[in-house]
């Protein structure tokens, strides 16, 4: 039986040889995949994750040059945070330092040490020293002591908070866990992605969406029968307009907006990102899925040439 918990996360950024710089050379994650935007083939769709980009690890982007930057606001993910051994947020402050990454003061939340930065395009991350372990990929100059290990969670930015919070706890199998200040915590079974914490701040600017904002979340559904029951309960109980699913190749999706205006989507943990190229190969060609094939030779030239 599949755990609750974050599938993935989907942001926009700028150019996207800066991006993929970041996340594999600074922050040291797998490219998972390298394909396109299904429904926009004209940009990049980049997934970086663990070794064999298992739910719960996956950061995903849609990358565009010259991308006017975003605005963080209500009804939008604020941060989005990953596991570090505990022991290993010393070592990670070093390195953005070493690396020329501007970061916070390391603080603590929820009685874990934060370590908050900002990526090339001013996303807001975070390094959680979290105890247990997890996934990790370390086939890049991470070693693998500090390395990440997938999703600690996210922080969404809302008005009020109650309605999303049923969203979590009724349908996508999250429990409050506790509260500091105006945070509310909700956990989830999950090792990896197990945490969203909703801020209400009420009256507050509305998000602005551009480089360095999130797209969506993307929640786990073990198949399609546990996500049809999700739907189900989605729209019988609460009233909410759910899109059809839709074929991702590497998972199976459907939308909706929660209450608080956050774009969720519900994904299949089946069939992985091993269908189309081996777990040894992932990330180093170009794939795309069986209708955009006929469109490659125009595709590839359209897309800026990333190494």
């Amino acid at each position: 039986m599949s755990e609750h918990g974050i599938h993935h996360v989907t942001a926009y950024a700028g150019t996207a040889q800066r991006n993929l710089d970041f996340y594999t050379e600074v922050l040291g994650l797998r490219l998972v995949k390298k394909t396109v935007n299904f429904d926009d083939p004209g940009t990049y769709h980049l997934y970086y994750g663990d070794e064999t980009g298992q739910p719960g690890t996956i950061l995903t982007f849609f990358p565009f040059d010259h991308a006017a930057p975003g605005r963080v606001g209500v009804g939008e993910t604020s941060e989005t945070a990953f596991r570090v051994p505990r022991a290993a947020i010393g070592w990670w402050t070093h390195r953005l330092i070493e690396k020329g990454v501007t970061h916070d003061a390391l603080m603590q939340a929820f009685g874990e040490p934060v370590l908050r930065f900002r990526d090339p395009d001013g996303m807001m991350l975070a390094l959680v020293g979290a105890d247990g372990d997890g996934a990790a990929w370390t086939g890049g100059d991470v070693p693998a002591e500090y390395a990440i290990r997938g999703f600690h969670g996210v922080t969404l930015l809302l008005g009020k908070g109650d309605a999303t919070a049923a969203i979590l706890t009724d349908v996508l199998g999250f429990s409050e866990s506790g509260r500091e200040g105006t945070s509310i915590r909700f956990a989830s079974s999950a090792g990896l992605g197990g945490f969203v914490t909703l801020r209400a701040v009420g009256e507050f600017l509305p998000g602005r969406p551009g480089a360095g904002s999130v797209h969506h979340i993307a929640f786990r559904a073990a198949d399609d029968a546990a996500q049809a029951a999700m739907v189900a309960k989605l729209t019988g109980k609460h009233g909410l307009a759910v899109t059809e699913q839709r074929d991702r190749q590497y998972f199976r999706s459907v939308y909706f907006r929660e209450p608080g205006g956050v774009l969720f989507e519900i994904a299949t943990d089946i069939p992985g990102f091993a269908v189309d190229e081996p777990v040894e190969a992932l990330g180093s060609a170009l794939k795309l899925p069986a209708f955009l094939e006929p469109q490659r030779a125009r595709i590839e030239g359209a897309l800026p040439k990333v190494a």
